[in-house]
């Protein structure tokens, strides 16, 4: 196939780009050149998707098989590219979220959820990140001439990632000694890596298919504990892991999801975000590797990177401070003496 994929250097993007060129399609990518360099065999051409004449002049002479947009947040600049790309492809592939389903996660996420509220021309200040992908999804079923593919990803990792969860968590646990571990380590999660995202979206519009699935890691497939300790395995490092209660956690302002990447306290407004149905998604042919891989293969990648180089986490900075992180710590232990 010949693919278009939308962005194509940074996390996802240059997943669905490796997983494309590995099965000997041909692929262009669009982007700007800022976010990392080109995976080697791409036709990159540079440009910005809210400049129309940029639009134009990538689809100048230009077709493909299908497009793969995994850098779409704002449904406005979603609906340009659309009708830019409209007649050029026979399969539009939207990397939605999740976060798209309406209620979601205060209700649970159901197979066919429909999405929030949002109309497919709002602009970046018409809701928030979950409401303007559901924006970017009418964009495209609305506007598209072809096969409009939808996929909804729940917490996506591996290598690459520039949002610095389990970089974060990595680099962390690899300097060893007490670590704060947030909550229960039973706590189930629910984690995708990006090659498998990458993989079945591939598969879906090889196949010409259209319509919604939600694509992440099957339920039960691990705990926090678990993924914490895949984490100590994969560095080899000493780190001692110290449970701390949610609760104590939360009344000494622990920053959920954020300062502490995938914890998330018992709340009313986050209950189902770890209990997302993938049947739809598995029967499709959607398969998942172990989290432990992942944990491994990001590690690897990782290692790579001096740790004063290391860039992800610039834009949306994850991770708590050694400062507070030691003074939890002596808080819980002072409480458990």
């Amino acid at each position: 196939m010949k693919v278009l994929v939308m962005g194509g250097s940074g996390f996802l993007g240059r997943a669905a780009v490796e997983a494309a060129l590995a099965r000997g399609h041909e692929v262009t990518t669009f982007n700007r050149g800022r976010s990392g360099a080109d995976v080697p065999g791409v036709e990159a051409v540079r440009g910005d998707r809210e400049a129309p004449a940029d639009l134009s002049r990538l689809v100048e002479g230009r077709s493909w098989d299908v497009v793969i947009d995994t850098c779409g947040y704002v449904p406005r600049v979603v609906g340009e590219s659309v009708r830019a790309l409209s007649g050029r492809a026979a399969t539009y592939a939207f990397v939605s979220s999740v976060s798209a389903v309406d209620g979601f996660p205060a209700k649970p996420a159901t197979e066919e959820g429909q999405g929030w509220a949002c109309a497919p021309d709002a602009g970046p200040d018409d809701g928030d990140y979950g409401v303007l992908k559901a924006g970017c999804e009418r964009a495209v079923e609305q506007g598209f001439d072809g096969n409009a593919l939808i996929v909804r990803p729940g917490l996506i990792l591996g290598p690459h990632e520039d949002v610095a969860r389990l970089p974060w968590w990595l680099t962390r646990i690899s300097r060893g000694g007490r670590v704060l571990a947030p909550g229960d380590p039973s706590a189930p999660l629910q984690l995708v890596d990006a090659r498998d995202v990458a993989a079945f979206t591939l598969d879906q519009a090889e196949r010409g298919a259209s319509g919604g699935f939600l694509v992440t890691g099957p339920a039960g497939e691990t705990t926090y504990g678990s993924w914490l300790a895949a984490c100590v395995s994969a560095t080899g490092s000493d780190a001692e892991l110290v449970w701390v209660d949610d609760t104590f956690l939360v009344e000494r302002e622990a920053g959920a999801f954020v300062e502490l990447p995938l914890w998330s306290p018992p709340s009313e407004t986050r209950d189902n975000f770890w209990s997302v149905p993938t049947a739809k998604a598995e029967a499709a042919g959607l398969r998942t590797r172990p989290v432990s891989e992942t944990v491994r293969d990001t590690w690897a990648w990782l290692r790579e990177i001096p740790e004063d180089r290391r860039s992800y986490g610039k834009r949306n900075r994850h991770g708590m401070d050694a400062e507070k992180e030691a003074g939890i710590l002596a808080a819980w232990d002072a409480r458990s003496a």
